[in-house]
């Protein structure tokens, strides 16, 4: 879901104080919709309940009615992708079976700004590999956060993300990136989960960024577009549904997706939403 870019918004102190409120309110409604993730429930339960919470809480949603690019309106509070889904799955009546995995991307606004989340639930019990997966997702987020110092920059980002993936046989999906976000749910920079250490702008104190890692096993079809690109080059990695929104890997391998929104700060990357310990 991405909207024209404008430039980089340094943000005030104040500013991201009312990120961080916006994106507790992420984080604490994607842990009811994690609880509630078990074989037989809906993902069309799981946006009911987000949409309630959301309301308990002040917050707007900025996923529901949202239209770029021509795109019709994405109907849901939160984008359900399951098991190839890679992002943007428009929640169903379809219940979740055992070995499913399902991806949870939510947003709210709260005081004027966008907070913005992900995380990929497992249902029941998964196959090793699916595991892996999962988990290695959730580290490439991690890694990722680590460079997000000032000084750095979005090379050392994506490189961190990349190396990781890639030295588990995952592949990180090239046609999604991470975005800048404030009062507008996309702002620059596009944040590439691809790249080389020390290229591309210069991190700096005040940059909110929304990191947000995707990758998929590797099946016959991505990887003949691979060895036909080479590593650096981009690929198309990428089909999507009738509905426009719905995007799912080329071979129907499972996908993972991990989102945080990083306030860079002269103390180190800050976690929106996420007590410090």
């Amino acid at each position: 879901m991405l909207d024209r870019m404008k430039g980089p918004i340094l943000k005030s102190r104040d500013e991201i104080a009312v990120m961080d409120r916006a994106n507790r309110v992420v984080l604490e409604i994607l842990e009811i919709m994690r609880e509630m993730v078990k074989p037989g429930v809906t993902t069309a339960q799981m946006n009911a309940v987000a949409e309630e919470e959301l309301a308990k809480r002040g917050a707007k949603s900025p996923f529901k009615g949202y239209a770029p690019m021509g795109l019709p309106p994405y109907p849901a509070v939160v984008c359900s992708s399951v098991n190839d889904v890679i992002v943007h799955g428009i929640p169903s009546r379809a219940k979740l079976q055992e070995g499913d995995i399902v991806g949870l991307d939510f947003g709210s606004i709260l005081d004027g700004f966008v907070g913005d989340g992900a995380v990929t639930v497992a249902v029941g019990k998964v196959p090793p590999r699916t595991e892996e997966l999962i988990r290695t997702t959730k580290e490439c987020l991690d890694r990722a956060i680590e460079q997000m110092v000032p000084g750095n920059h979005l090379g050392d980002i994506g490189a961190a993300v990349q190396e990781h993936a890639e030295s588990r046989g995952f592949h990180v999906i090239r046609n999604f990136v991470g975005h800048g976000i404030g009062r507008r749910m996309h702002e620059d920079p596009q944040v590439y989960n691809y790249g080389k250490r020390g290229r591309g702008l210069e991190l700096r104190e005040g940059m909110v960024l929304a990191i947000e890692p995707m990758l998929c096993e590797i099946g016959p079809k991505l990887r003949s577009r691979l060895q036909r690109a080479g590593r650096d080059g981009m690929v198309d990695d990428v089909r999507t549904d009738a509905d426009r929104w719905t995007a799912r890997t080329l071979d129907g391998t499972m996908a993972a997706h991990f989102e945080h929104s990083i306030a860079i700060t002269a103390d180190g990357p800050k976690v929106l939403g996420k007590a410090v310990a």
